[in-house]
This record gives C-alpha cells, structure tokens and sequence, in this order.
C-alpha cells in the first residue's frame, strides 16, 4: 500500500513539472550598476526569442519566460552585456559592470548629475588625478592647459597670485570676465576663492561652457561656469590619508644687465665731459692715477637680481579621514601650505580644514558640511600701480649701478636707503635690498562656509531638496614703512607711516528644487526640475592711514601716536531671487532633447530692469544606436550629435552704479586726469569740513541692465575601439550685447561718466579634445589626452558714432599715451601705436660740417624740431611728412590665436610618470620695461641699462637700429619696437611617482603608500626676453600683454609620499 502511494504521488509531480515547463514563468528583479546605483532603461531579452522588456525608472522588471531553463540577455548602453539563467525562487539582482567609463562619467551641470553619454551640452571634468600631480597652493594653478577653451593665466608670479580663468574669451569690455564658482551648490562670483579650497579635498571639477548648460545660472553664467565638489564620506572602515612634500623654487631667468664696464662707457655718453672727471667722476683723477674705461673691467661689482632672489622653500602637508555605515558617512580634512616666495620678504601661507556629514534615512538624505581657511600673504606685487613707475621695485632692482666711482666704497649701495648719485627730486631709485627687509605688508585672508541640504523623495522620482549655505570672507591689510623703506624714509612725503584696512563680505543662500524622474512606455524617460533661489551679500571695508609716526620701532603698534591721513569707509548690499527650470527627455538613449529657463531678479538694476530671463535649449543623437550604424560598433564605439543656444548674462557691476550717488566730502578730489576723474570741491559751512554739504559725483540711469550673451554650440563626441580613442569637437559662436561700459561725459556737466549698455562683442571658436590609451598590458599602460583651443575676438559695436575705444595700460605718469584700442571690426585690447622703423641714419639727413640736418623729404615726430642721427624713426602711414597721432595704429595682439596641452601618462610595475607641456601661440607682450632700460631713458644719470643696449647707436655703430641716448621725447612712444612675442611652450609639470606593493604594506597596516618627486615649470621655449611670457600686470579683457616690473615665475621640485592607513 505504502508503495503505491509512493509511486502515485511521483507520478503526480512529473505530471506537475510537465506542466509546468508548458506554463510561463514571471521573473522579476533588479538592474543595478557597480555602484550599486538602479539602471533605468535597460534593455532585456529572452534569448532565442524576440521577446523583451526595459527597466523602470528604479531599474526593476518583470518579463514572462517560457521555462525554467530560460536565459535573459541584459544590454544597456555603455555597459557590457550579460547572459543569466532565470531564477524563479527569488527576484534577481543583475549588476553591469561598465564598458567605456568615459560614457558613464558623471556630470555635475548645476543643481543636476548627469552621465556623460547623457549630455546635451559642452561640459568638460577636469582629471583631478593629473591635477594633484603638480605641486600648487590652488586647483586653478594647476588647470591651465588640462580643458580645451579654458584660459588660465597669472599676472605674474607672486606667491599667491589670484588665476585669471576666461572661458571662450572675453564677452565684456571692461567688466569682470571671470567665471562663476560654484562650491558644493554655492556659487560665488569671486575668483579668488579658489585659494580657500585644499586641492586633495576636491572630488570633480566640472567647466560648463554653453549656454545650454550655464544659461541655468542666469544672469551670472555668460563667462561660463566651474562646478567643484568636494570629497564626501565613504562607507567602510575609517581610512586615513596623509600627503606630504617639500621643494624647493628658484628663478629660471634673469635679465643680463650692463656689468661695470658697459655701465661706465654708457655714463660716458650720459655725463658731459667735465663732469666725468671731476670729483664725483668715473675717470677722475685719484691717488695721482686717472681712471679710464679699461679700468672697469672685471672689477667687484654688483648683480642686483642675484642679490634680490634667493632659493625658496615649500611645504604640503594634507591629512583626512573617511568612513561610516550606509546610513552615516563622514569626513574631515586638516591642511597646511607653505610658500617663501623667490623675491626677498615675499611668501604665502595656508591652514585650512573641512568637515562633513552624510545621514541617509530610508527617503531622507540631510549632507552638512563646513569649510575654514586662512590665508597670510606677506610682501606686496612688484608691479602694482603707483603714481609712478619709479616706484615699481625692479625699477631699482634694474636700475641700481652695479659699481661706484673711483674711491666711493661699492658696500655704500648696499648700506645707504638712497645712491647718493641721484638726484631724488626726478628719480625715486631706492636701495631694493634695504627697503624690501624693512617693509612690513602682511594681508590675512579668512574663509568661512557653512552648508547643507535635506532631500526627501514623496514618491518614486519625485525629489525635493531644500539647500542653505552661508560665507564669511574676511581680510585684513596692514602696511607699515619705517624709515628705512622707500615709502617711509625722511625724503618721502609721509616719513614713517601706516595703513590698516579691513572688509567683510556676508553671504547666505537658500535654494529649493523639485525634481521628477518617470518614463512612458520604457521608451520615453523624462527628468525634470523646477527651483527658487534666494541670496543676499552685506559687504563693509574700513581703512586708516597715519603718517609721521614718532616711534617706529613700536611698528603698527605705533599708528595712534601718527598724525591722521586718511579715513575711508564703505558699506554696500546686494540681493537676488531667481526662478528656475530645466526639462530633459531621452527617447531609448538615442534621442535627447534639454530645455531650461530662469528668471533672474537683481537689487543692483532698477525695477524697470530688475528681472533678466534665461532661455536655453538643446538637442543631441546618438547615433550609434542606429541599426544602420550597428554594423560598425566594433570600431564607432560611440558617436553622439549635440546642438544648443541659449541666453546668460552678468550682472559684474557696482551695487549702486545704476543710482544717483551724493558724497559728504571732507577733501576735494579728483583732477580730470580720467573720464570719470571730474574735480569735485567741499561744500562746508562756518568755514570748517567738520560741516560739509552733500555733493552729487554719480549720475543715474534707471535703464541699465544686464549684459547678454547669446551663444550657439555644435559638438561632436566619438569613442572608438572599446573606448581607447575618444574624440570631442565643439564649436561655439557667442555674441554678447549691451555691454556695461562707463561711457564718458562733457566735464560741463559736473560728471565725468556714467554707467551705459553700450557696444557688442563676438567670441567665436572651435575645440578639440583628444583621448587615448595607446598601450595596455598587464603591466604597463601608457595614456595620452591632447586639446586645443582657437577663439576669435571681435569688437561688433560700441557707443553712438563711436568706432574704437582708446585706453591705457598705466605703469608710470609720463607713458600716459593710449597703448590699447578696441575698434569695430577687430578684436579686443589690441595694442596700439607706432611703427618702428629702426633708426635715422646719416644718410637721411643733410650736414653742414658743424650740424645735421633732417632732409625735408624724411617724415620727423611732430614735437622734436631738431632730430639728430640715432633717433628712433617711425612709419609715416598718412605720408604727411609728419609723425604724429594719426600715425598710431595696430602693433599687436594680447590674446593668443590658439591655447593647448599635452599630457601623456606611463605606468609600470608600481612606477608612474606624468608628464605635461602647455602652451600658448600668437599673444603679443607689451614689454613696458624696455622703455626705461633699453633707452637711456632720458639721459638719467647712473641709471643701468639693459645688457642689450651695449649695442645701441653710435657713430661707431651707426648700423643699430636701437635709439642712441639722447633725451628725445620720441624715444618715450609706444611702438613695435617693444612688442614681442609672447608665444611659449612649456613643461609645465613633470611628476615621477613609485606605489609599494600591497603585499609589503599589508604587514604595516598600510593600504597605500605611494612616493614622488614633481616638478614644476622646469622648462620654458620662448622668444620673450623679458621674466616670463605669462606676464599681464594690467589684467584686464582691454589691456592684456603689459610687462613692467612683473615678478618672476620659478620653477620648483618636490619630494612628497601620499600613505593610507
């Protein structure tokens, strides 16, 4: 009977079974990435059929099988594809593992991530890793050359030195030109902000560069836009990370000066001839021997550049820590930098630390985070403006003589404050040793953010995240000259003096955005957003100077014992609100299509004005989804289609300048020496400025408002061989409009400007970018990325009837000439003025025995009536016999025709090498240094040349084409002469770095550990003869290229290790 019934209920489950392979089986499961991320839109077969399915927007499915035996086939785009056997006990997990990184790259496009294969718009990351690489103080140091369109420059090289980044050129004329930065969700206009960020805390740096992805930043994304996200916690056990160097700088170049016996033998063209044998005479008689020329050959002299720089030290030292569950991560980071600068009493430091919370919560997620620095920077730019050039450092530093009279002691120029040789009324030459080690210049810079966000999903897709962050910028200056420093000694007109001043800038920030994922038919996947915004800034700056302070040796200390000089104070606000919102359709990953919109709202322009509207719109193919392409994805891994247009626009004015201001002067100011200099007087009453009236010096116009660039962008992205080789091309065409210019006003009507939307400027470029792995063993990778950029800049329109803008680039009161213009039809800040023509031979005048004479056919400048051989000559372009204004013309260009770099990578066995050229082609410099050293600069007495002017004119040399000595006013004019290329090619960084193997670590408790040596601008390829070709002192879009008195850019070598524990 028992086995009966065995054999009965065995046959009823073979019959179950036979059944059962007859009846569909419903599976159901999930898609995640490596991550660990859900993969919506994916795409899932039952193999040997034609039936499918794709994942939901939270990457789940459910597909009907024939059998248990069934095997699904899940393919998605930028993923390799995987075969599984069904699994009917439970819902099945599937994780795709990436194909091409690059594809899958995340994209940070403001308030929104987005894959890269997913864009519609031109957004660059910056590689983080090559980056790190170079031994800098700032992300943005180490950004120039590493993104096609992205132009990174420094005035110069001071410690410090805040980098000037222009995205596809300049839109605005005289307004800031720099991007916005946006830092974890705060966007600050400021480009120094970069220094207050340790770049190991940096996680990505995303560049958007059109319109479609920067127009949803409004009325502050015409000059593209920098997205930096920092590092966040990462679930694990606590990891601790230290990364540590030391370096050394040193200056790569100097200047060859005159050495003593060129010094002399010019002297000897300067003085006349009783005065160089008389008592204070090179070739004066002494000890009963006259001295001669030959006399100063190889004798002890002085190099002032060796004795201004020195070998500098530099210090990193980054510490962090990261870890937590998946409901709590955090991380915190601690570091210190270190700069002495290479020009004596220069350096700049850094302490800085960040900390952050992640708490996640089933559909709540809340982030806090804060960051503090500090920055000191001691020394000032030697370049910066003064009323004179001779005031500049290296005017003295150049210009100091290497060597003194017979019986004057040589240690007598190192040990007085001023060369006694010199006449002070005239020349302000100062000992440069002597006063840079007793000046005192300290700036403190102190940071502060605060921020944080709560994000809650309502449903599946729909998210809302409520953001607030809040900025403290604080700084500090103090000044101080004693009597031994050019500004403080007894001849200057202030003695021993003073300054403090302090600023505050305030800034909160509260955004609110709604988001909503969902897609139709597994086919049509939309993303959508709409936001506010809201954002205030408070800003307030106080300063004081006293002057002739009795006791200098109580330093700033000793300000209140000085007679009160100066006073100033400022207070100013500005707000905004903004609405905003972005739609995203994708239709099978094969079709793409953007649009965004925001609605700006400014306290800075008037209620007629006070809202600017932001559209843009964007559409991409990817057309290797294609059936007819599909046959050639075994090479075109990956080719997509972009085109955008859209609208931003800035906002860079004052906070008032669209109002009428009124002063209470104390003290008349202004001297017309500018457009906007008008003299203003004191209205006081009872004879006393302790009661003044109020005087109007600001002129108001209610209908400005926004610059506005349009732009249009067409790109091209390819992957090709499995993602070895990626290619991306973008063409870009912006056109920005009523531009914010400070037009000029008739002095009669008590205004010397006001602030207009005048003019129209087009930036229009093309990009390539270039991505390779050229070699990939086991052991051995080599890895390359290429790109160049060429912009080109034109000047569309400028105010009623006006067809160019004339400017200076100022350095000192006797070159005040316009040396800039921005004319319809040409490019801004192209150089302006004479063509040199060499100099005026003999030939070219007519000689009576005693005197020369300029033959009436040969052109003379307009003011010199008695040109003599030797002199500089200049191209008559009007051929009216005269030399004269309307002879100036175009003598160069201050932006480059195109920018680039190049970096290839090698890794082998443990060992890596980095290595990066950058460079710039067709920038011209305005070298304004040759003006007073390369002239004779009007006969000055003891004043040093250049080396290069041992082979000026002379009756021995009358081949030269360099100006004789002379007092000529012509030999002060902008020219050709000192225009030179400023083309360069350099080894930018160059890194040499060996990771210990695990195995060893392991016994240490030691995860990483890696050593390196990194260099930095080890070699420069230039024709410029002057420090460095990255030189503009006067860094703005109207006068690019100046050079005077610039500190030096060195070249440094690091030895650092980077240990996990």
């Amino acid at each position: 009977m028992k086995k009966t019934s065995f054999k009965l209920i065995m046959l009823l489950l073979f019959f179950a079974a036979g059944v059962s392979a007859q009846t569909p089986i419903t599976i159901t499961g999930t898609v995640f990435d490596e991550a660990g991320e859900s993969l919506p839109g994916v795409n899932i077969l039952v193999k040997g059929t034609e039936k499918g399915t794709i994942s939901d927007i939270d990457g789940k499915f459910g597909i009907s099988v024939p059998n248990a035996s069934s095997i699904l086939v899940f393919s998605y785009l930028g993923y390799n594809t995987v075969e599984v056997k069904v699994d009917r006990t439970k819902p099945m997990v599937i994780t795709l593992k990436e194909e091409s990184k690059t594809l899958n790259e995340v994209m940070v496009i403001g308030y929104q991530d987005v894959k890269k294969k997913d864009l519609t718009g031109s957004v660059a990351k910056a590689n983080i890793d090559d980056m790190l690489k170079a031994p800098v103080a700032s992300f943005d140091q180490a950004l120039a050359g590493r993104i096609a369109g992205v132009n990174v420059s420094s005035g110069e090289g001071t410690p410090g030195a805040t980098m000037n980044i222009v995205i596809r050129g300049n839109n605005s004329l005289t307004q800031e030109n720099s991007p916005l930065y946006v830092i974890d969700g705060f966007p600050v206009e400021d480009p120094t902000v970069g220094s207050s960020i340790n770049p190991n805390d940096i996680e990505s740096i995303d560049v958007l560069k059109d319109a479609s992805a920067t127009a949803i930043y409004g009325a502050r994304g015409a000059n593209g836009v920098i997205i930096i996200s920092t590092k966040k916690g990462k679930v694990g056990e606590p990891v601790i990370t230290y990364d540590g160097s030391f370096g050394m700088q040193r200056v790569t170049r100097t200047i060859p000066m005159m050495d003593a016996y060129e010094f002399v033998r010019l002297q000897s063209e300067v003085w006349s001839a009783a005065d160089l044998v008389g008592n204070f005479g090179y070739f004066k008689t002494l000890d009963n021997k006259t001295y001669t020329l030959e006399d100063y050959r190889n004798v002890e002299q002085y190099n002032w550049q060796d004795l201004i720089f020195r070998d500098a030290m530099q210090q990193n030292h980054s510490l962090s820590i990261t870890g937590g569950t998946a409901g709590n991560r955090y991380n915190a980071s601690l570091s210190y930098y270190d700069q002495d600068g290479v020009v004596l009493a220069s350096n700049y430091n850094r302490i800085q630390g960040r900390l952050g919370t992640t708490l996640r919560r089933d559909k709540l997620n809340i982030n806090l985070s804060t960051n503090y620095s500090r920055a000191t920077q001691t020394g000032s730019s030697p370049s910066q403006s003064s009323y004179s050039g001779m005031n500049n450092l290296f005017y003295s530093v150049w210009g100091y003589r290497p060597v003194t009279q017979p019986g004057v002691d040589l240690n007598s120029l190192l040990d007085n404050t001023t060369d006694e040789g010199v006449d002070q009324t005239n020349d302000y030459r100062f000992n440069p040793i002597l006063s840079l080690n007793n000046e005192y210049r300290k700036n403190f810079t102190t940071y502060s953010q605060f921020n944080g966000f709560v994000e809650y999903e309502f449903i599946k897709g729909l998210k809302l995240k409520v953001s607030g962050g809040y900025t403290i910028d604080s700084r500090r200056g103090e000044n101080f000259n004693n009597s031994k420093t050019r500004y403080g000694s007894p001849i200057s007109t202030d003695k021993v003096n003073a300054t403090l001043s302090t600023s505050e800038r305030k800034t909160w920030l509260n955004e609110n955005i709604l988001t909503y994922q969902t897609s139709f038919q597994k086919k049509h996947y939309i993303n959508t957003m709409i936001g506010m915004t809201m954002q205030e800034s408070n800003y307030d700056y106080y300063s004081m100077k006293t002057i002739n302070i009795p006791y200098e040796s109580l330093g700033m200390a000793g300000m209140g014992q000085g007679v009160s000089n100066t006073i100033k104070s400022d207070i100013s606000e500005w707000s905004m609100l903004s609405y905003l919102a972005r739609f995203n359709y994708n239709y099978q990953s094969k079709y793409y299509a953007t649009a965004s919109f925001r609605a700006d709202g400014s306290s800075k322009f008037t209620k007629q004005n006070r809202f600017g509207y932001f559209p843009s719109a964007s559409l991409a193919w990817n057309f290797t989804e294609e059936d007819f392409v599909r046959p050639l994805t075994s090479v075109l891994n990956s080719g997509k289609v972009r085109l955008s247009w859209g609208v931003t626009g800035n906002n860079r004015v004052g906070e008032y300048d669209t109002y009428a201001l009124f002063e209470a002067l104390q003290a008349s100011e202004g001297n017309f020496s500018k457009p906007e200099d008008i003299a203003h007087g004191v209205y006081a009453f009872n004879n006393t400025v302790t009661n003044v009236g109020v005087v109007p010096y600001s002129l108001s116009n209610p209908a400005l408002k926004w610059e506005t660039t349009g732009q249009t962008n067409f790109g091209v992205d390819l992957s090709f061989l499995k993602d070895r080789i990626n290619f991306t091309f973008d063409w870009y065409n912006k056109i920005t409009s009523d531009l914010l210019l400070r037009a000029s006003l008739v002095p009669s009507s008590g205004y010397g400007s006001v602030m207009k939307n005048i003019g129209k400027v087009q930036n229009q470029g093309i990009e390539f970018t270039l991505n390779t792995i050229n070699l990939q063993s086991r052991k051995f990778k080599w890895t390359s990325n290429f790109n160049i950029s060429f912009n080109t800049n034109k000047v569309l329109e400028l105010a009623d009837n006006q067809l160019a803008m004339l400017s200076n680039g100022y350095f000192d009161q006797n070159f005040t000439s316009p040396n800039y213009i921005a004319k319809i039809g040409y490019p801004i800040g192209m150089m302006y003025g004479y063509i040199y023509e060499g100099t005026y031979k003999v030939d070219d005048f007519n000689y009576d025995g005693s005197a020369y004479t300029l033959k009436p056919e040969v052109a003379r400048y307009t003011s010199e009536n008695n040109t003599q051989p030797g002199y500089p000559k200049y191209a008559d372009i009007n051929e009216d016999g005269v030399i004269d204004s309307n002879d100036q013309t175009f003598i160069g260009r201050g932006e480059p025709i195109h920018i680039g770099g190049f970096t290839n990578n090698f890794e082998y066995a443990g060992f890596d090498l980095s290595i990066f050229l950058q460079w710039s082609y067709g920038a011209n410099i305005l070298n304004a240094n040759r003006l007073m050293f390369e002239s004779g600069y009007n006969k000055r007495k003891d004043l040093n040349q250049y080396a290069s002017y041992a082979d000026r004119w002379t009756f021995d040399n009358q081949d030269s084409n360099m100006p004789r000595v002379s007092a000529s006013s012509s030999n002060g004019l902008f020219s050709s002469r000192i225009i030179e290329d400023g083309s360069f090619l350099r080894l930018k960084t160059l890194s040499l770095g060996y990771t210990i193997s695990p195995k060893f670590l392991k016994q240490m408790k030691i995860s990483k550990a890696r050593a390196y040596v990194s260099a930095q601008n080890l070699f420069t390829l230039t024709k410029y003869t002057g420090y460095d070709p990255e030189v503009s002192i006067r860094n703005t879009a109207i006068t690019p290229g100046l050079d005077f008195s610039s500190y030096p850019r060195a070249a440094s070598v690091n030895v650092g290790i980077n240990v996990s524990f």
